[in-house]
């Protein structure tokens, strides 16, 4: 496992970026949200003027052994023609990106098919999608340190280009499975209570999902010893998911924004904040999607999400659409009057 150094914010300038705020030509926490988010914002960056210059997004791509047991509505090869897509600027992801003005990047750690001819993604595959966890583990832990720097050093070259805030997103048909799971281990829900719908499948589909992922968490208790903090991760975990692990742990450890998209990021943070819990201090939870067991999940690690527009693309969309938000607050805190400036009496 590689070691990063993420320590807690330091909380030093509180005292100053809060009397700014608070000068600001506005009644006292008048902009609610925004002044929390001005808040850790300039507490993630130690300044009283932060910035969100370069804004990236990483999109990683990955392929799941477990969904040859039926347990998404979507067949595997909607990965890599996705994966296509976004190279032609059709998905979700291109538009939201295009329009709040984020460099994308399309990476394909484990895409169970050859895209290395394909201008417009990098290529890291480190295997054509993982072992079926019903069986097996779903990697080895040489290949989860290899996803893991995947993701660390493509915050590297985001940071080189000068980036401030990261967002993160997947693509992987059956990553809701290893979500679900994880949710059900580190927070000890019920698996039941962790397994929705995914990209779309109905009761009988969601009964079956419950089944297999119920019987692999059976076989994984019986045949792992748990000494490992990184056992569920590898063992379950899909190489996107790990890489945006990776990517999470770096970003935290070099004082980025980090936004966090819906359940499958939400997930992947949960996981980043098991390794280390100092992770949070540098996430903004953007948005609680529909998918079941999500709001359980932001629940487990007290995130407050921004939106909750229903939505369960992935991808980082919901992350996106809640990024003039957080431009809001950083506007709020650079470009605002304050009362003495504006000749207006101060009234609190």
């Amino acid at each position: 496992m590689l070691v990063f150094d993420i320590q807690p914010t330091d909380k030093s300038l509180q005292t100053a970026i809060q009397q700014k705020i608070d000068n600001l030509n506005k009644p006292k926490g008048s902009l609610g949200r925004l002044e929390e988010l001005a808040m850790q914002i300039c507490l993630i960056q130690q300044t009283l003027e932060p910035s969100l210059a370069h804004p990236c997004h990483l999109l990683f791509g990955g392929d799941h052994g477990i969904e040859r047991e039926g347990v998404s509505v979507s067949p595997r090869e909607v990965t890599w023609q996705q994966m296509i897509n976004f190279t032609h600027g059709g998905g979700g992801v291109n538009m939201f990106c295009r329009q709040h003005g984020f460099k994308l990047r399309i990476i394909d750690v484990g895409v169970d098919y050859d895209l290395s001819g394909i201008e417009g993604i990098i290529h890291r595959k480190i295997a054509r999608g993982t072992k079926n966890f019903l069986y097996e583990p779903a990697m080895s832990e040489v290949e989860f340190v290899q996803a893991i720097q995947i993701g660390s050093d493509m915050v590297d070259d985001c940071i080189a280009e000068g980036c401030k805030v990261l967002c993160i997103g997947e693509m992987g048909i059956a990553n809701t499975s290893p979500s679900s799971i994880w949710m059900h281990l580190f927070g000890d829900i019920p698996l039941k209570d962790c397994i929705g719908a995914g990209a779309g499948l109905d009761t009988p589909g969601i009964r079956h999902k419950y089944e297999i992922l119920s019987k692999a968490v059976a076989n994984y208790h019986a045949n792992t010893n748990h000494h490992s903090p990184n056992t569920p991760l590898a063992y379950f975990g899909g190489f996107e998911m790990i890489a945006a692990i990776g990517a999470m742990l770096k970003a935290a450890e070099k004082h980025l924004v980090i936004l966090v998209d819906g359940f499958i990021m939400t997930a992947c943070a949960l996981a980043a904040i098991k390794l280390y819990p100092a992770a949070k201090d540098y996430m903004i939870f953007t948005h609680c999607g529909d998918e079941s067991g999500h709001k359980l999940m932001l629940d487990m690690v007290d995130a407050k999400p921004l939106l909750h527009l229903g939505l369960r693309l992935g991808e980082g969309t919901g992350a996106l659409c809640a990024f003039p938000i957080i431009d809001s607050a950083v506007r709020m805190i650079n470009e605002m009057n304050n009362f003495s400036n504006a000749n207006i009496t101060k009234y609190f």
